[in-house]
């Protein structure tokens, strides 16, 4: 038996009260903002990247992918969110310097990233 039936009654309640609070908190989470799956850039060239920008094969042209802050140069990689579109996606990387690169033909359904080499030759992976 239990010497103390006070203290299950309040562990009992305390998780009835969580679960009616928890499952309130869930039917109220909007939608999230942003739709498209997480895309891992990483900057394997000499110079930081300022913008990045994508696009499929339809009329919509290229769409900014925010990156926050520069993505520096040297080996370092950010995580993003694309737009929802088609796998094959043309990518286009704006550096320091105004230069731009387009990279053609990315599948981003088969991959989970993306690397800018100092080549100038992009690798998914």
């Amino acid at each position: 038996m239990c010497k103390h039936p006070a203290r299950l009654i309040h562990a009992l309640t305390a998780l009835a009260v969580l679960a009616v609070t928890a499952s309130a908190f869930a039917a109220d989470r909007p939608p999230r903002d942003q739709p498209g799956r997480l895309f891992r850039i990483v900057n394997a060239t000499f110079d930081s990247v300022t913008a990045l920008e994508i696009a499929d094969d339809s009329t919509r042209g290229f769409q900014v992918i925010h990156l926050g802050e520069p993505l520096q140069g040297g080996l370092t990689s950010t995580t993003v969110r694309l737009p929802d579109g088609a796998c094959l996606r043309d990518v286009r990387a704006t550096f320091r310097d105004g230069r731009s690169e387009v990279y053609r033909a990315i599948d981003v359904c088969k991959a989970t990233g993306f690397r800018l080499s100092a080549h100038r030759l992009p690798a998914a992976h």
